[in-house]
């Protein structure tokens, strides 16, 4: 009896010993298993983050090799205007490279209708990206378009030119750019530094023009702290200046003129009526002093241009949201003056002007 309880307790002990090893061995199997299933899921991963690398490179490549077609509607011919283009197309061949470019430069004369002729046309032939060179582009541009990207230049304020009330800096749309926009409290400082006897200051301005028009009434507030009595004249376009300078060069003892399209394309019909009747120009932009001013607060076109040149690049290539991109003002201005009209004028002019080349 004794040993039949004995061989009973072996037995038992070894199908004991028999099952323990047979639980470790399925242990050993789920590690495995579990080890390679692993494996297999960061092998998974890993194939993953090298298919995502390879379409931001691939996408990249793309971005690289496509020659990218940008439109360029500029409201005329004048210095400012021209070199803001110049400046946005330098900057895009920079960062771009020649080959991978081209421009469809388009004039319009002056004209609104033609700014609105030549937006929609660029819309029709598909551009990447339009470049609006002064408010009448920009104005027709949006209205052209709310997808394709639109870049303005040499605007003033961006509020104004687009009826934006609840201004945040961004527009919100398909929209931005850079502003010319100079501080118009130091060229009404400017104003007072240079000729401390005035006593009647005239603002000359295109009526036609928004941005003229908020120019002028910021810097009638700053005469108005300066206790400087002032006097609009508007002209309704090209062909009503001369009689309007002269209105003006009658009542006025320094005419202030804005940063005006209308103006800067005439500056010698200004001049040739001011300069003789002895009334001095304080102009809002360097190419409006060259021709008829005696001295300006000015920005530099070129560079308001370039970085318009700069936002595309971020838009076109990096994939920037246009809508949230703020617009973008001069880095500096410049005290300069037009010295044969200060000669000429016996006005004199501080050092720390500096002269505009002829």
């Amino acid at each position: 009896m004794k040993k039949k309880v004995a061989l009973l307790a072996a037995t038992a002990m070894t199908v004991s010993m028999l099952a323990g090893c047979g639980s470790t061995e399925e242990a050993a199997e789920s590690t495995a298993d579990n080890a390679a299933a692993t494996e297999e899921t960061t092998e998974e991963t890993t194939e993953e983050t090298d298919t995502t690398e390879e379409a931001a490179e691939d996408t990249a490549d793309a971005a690289a090799d496509k020659v990218y077609k940008i439109g360029i509607c500029q409201l005329l011919e004048h210095p400012a205007l021209d070199a803001a283009t110049e400046g946005f197309q330098a900057a895009l061949v920079e960062l771009l490279g020649e080959e991978n470019v081209t421009f469809d430069l388009q004039n319009a004369q002056g004209e609104q209708t033609n700014c609105a002729t030549i937006c929609t046309q660029f819309v029709a032939d598909g551009d990447d990206l339009i470049l609006a060179n002064a408010t009448a582009p920009l104005q027709a541009a949006a209205a052209a378009t709310n997808e394709i990207p639109i870049l303005g230049t040499s605007i003033t304020d961006y509020a104004t030119a687009l009826d934006i009330a609840d201004w945040t800096g961004a527009t919100g749309t398909n929209v931005s750019g850079t502003s010319d926009l100079a501080p118009l409290e130091e060229q009404e400082n400017m104003l007072v530094e240079l000729f401390p006897d005035a006593k009647k200051v005239g603002i000359l301005y295109c009526s036609a023009e928004p941005n003229s028009v908020y120019q002028a009434q910021l810097f009638e507030k700053y005469l108005e702290e300066d206790g400087i009595e002032y006097e609009e004249f508007t002209a309704a376009d090209s062909n009503e200046i001369q009689a309007v300078v002269t209105s003006a060069c009658e009542s006025s003892d320094v005419i202030y003129i804005p940063t005006d399209n209308t103006m800067a394309a005439n500056t010698e019909v200004i001049n040739n009526v001011c300069q003789p009747a002895g009334v001095p120009v304080v102009a809002g932009e360097e190419g409006i002093c060259a021709g008829c001013g005696v001295a300006t607060l000015s920005i530099s076109y070129y560079d308001i241009g370039y970085k318009a040149g700069e936002m595309a690049y971020d838009i076109l290539v990096n994939g920037a949201d246009i809508t949230t991109m703020e617009v973008e003002y001069a880095p500096q201005v410049t005290k300069k003056y037009n010295a044969t009209i200060a000669e000429a004028l016996g006005v004199e002019i501080p050092a720390d002007y500096e002269a505009i080349a002829e």
